[in-house]
Formats: C-alpha cells, sequence, structure tokens
C-alpha cells in the first residue's frame, strides 16, 4: 500500500486516502538501494583500471619481454657490483634504529596537518584553542625528547 506524500499522511496513515481526489504524481514508488550505489561508481572505476593497468602490464612484459636464459643472466644482480658472500649476514642495528627515527618524524608531520587544519578553525583564545595548543606542544615536546634521548645514545654516529 503506498500512501501520498502531503501534509496530512500522518493524520490518515491508517486509512486508505482516496485515489480520486490525490493528483497521481504524488505516489512514487519505494527507493531502491541500488539508486545510492551510483555513488561508488567512480571507486569502482578506478579499481577497474587498477586492474586492467596490472593485468596489461604482466602480459605485456612477458609478451614483448626478452625470454633469453643463461648463467650470467640468472646471477643476482646488486647495484653493479659482483655479489660476494651470503645474503643472511647481519646488519648493524643503527641502520634499523636511523630508520626508525625516520619514521617516528614522518608520522609526526602526518598528525601536525590535520591538526593545523582543525586549529586554525578555531576561535583564538577559546578554551579549545588552548586545549589543542597544549596538546599539540606536548606531542612535539615528547618527541624532541625522544630525539634528545637518541642522539646522546649515539644513534646518529656511524663510527
Amino acid at each position: 500500500m503506498l500512501l501520498p506524500r502531503c501534509k496530512d499522511s500522518h493524520r490518515s496513515a491508517a486509512r486508505e486516502p482516496d485515489r480520486a481526489k490525490v493528483p497521481a504524481n504524488i505516489y512514487t514508488a519505494p527507493m531502491l538501494a541500488s539508486a545510492e550505489l551510483v555513488n561508488y561508481l567512480p571507486v569502482a572505476l578506478i579499481f577497474v583500471m587498477a586492474i586492467i593497468f596490472g593485468a596489461v602490464n604482466l602480459i605485456g612484459t612477458s609478451i614483448l619481454g626478452p625470454s633469453r636464459t643463461g648463467g650470467e643472466k640468472s646471477d643476482t644482480y646488486e647495484s653493479g657490483m659482483n655479489p660476494i658472500g651470503t645474503a643472511r649476514r647481519r646488519f648493524n642495528i643503527r641502520f634499523y634504529i636511523l630508520a626508525m627515527t625516520f619514521l617516528v618524524f614522518d608520522i609526526e608531520i602526518i598528525f601536525l596537518y590535520p591538526w593545523a587544519l582543525d586549529f586554525a578553525q578555531l576561535s583564538p583564545g577559546s578554551p579549545e584553542a588552548t586545549l589543542f595548543l597544549g596538546r599539540i606542544l606536548f606531542f612535539i615536546a615528547m618527541s624532541v625528547i625522544a630525539y634528545i634521548y637518541a642522539w646522546k645514545k649515539g644513534v646518529f654516529r656511524w663510527d
């Protein structure tokens, strides 16, 4: 049973309206859930394009790429240097610590950007602005303390 969309429909929802008195264009079919899927069409298009791009690259390189094999062709290539020894040797821990330090400061920058956008919309001198500023100053202070700690521990020395 379809009900009319009019001001009085909430009063007379229990009884069937007289269709002769109501214009025909007020009766509408129920909305289908698939009509809202149109909004996701650009995302689906990007996924399809990514899959097609990957498939074309894989198939294209297997068809167009050289397929010669040989002893020198299957050797390990190390940036123009002949590989010496095994690849299972241990690296100095400083490489990993330096990489982790870079990631910490990189993530800090990622957190600063949305904070700056929100902070710009707050009114100056408001309690919310002071709270926002205090939180980010604490965050930056902890990062600086961690950097100084790493410096004192000799993380950045390469000798």
